[in-house]
């Protein structure tokens, strides 16, 4: 698929990708761009570290029906 790949078809993306958004807004999307990424690894890496933190509920205990035998 990426055999046909060059340096040229990137440049060309890249000039496209400036058409598109324009040279000033690109800082801030490419922050915006980390940012996500830096969020999503470490969402990642805490459910590798413990994935079942969220799935457990403590269960109640059935009510009882307050007489006395």
């Amino acid at each position: 698929m990426w055999q046909g790949f060059t340096g040229w078809h990137a440049l060309i993306i890249l000039v496209v990708i400036l058409l598109l958004f324009g040279a000033p807004k690109l800082p801030a999307l490419a922050r915006s761009l980390g940012q996500s990424m830096k969020i999503l690894k470490t969402e990642v890496r805490s459910d590798k570290t413990d994935p079942d933190a969220t799935d457990e509920t403590p269960k109640a205990d059935a009510p009882d029906s307050g007489k006395n035998s």
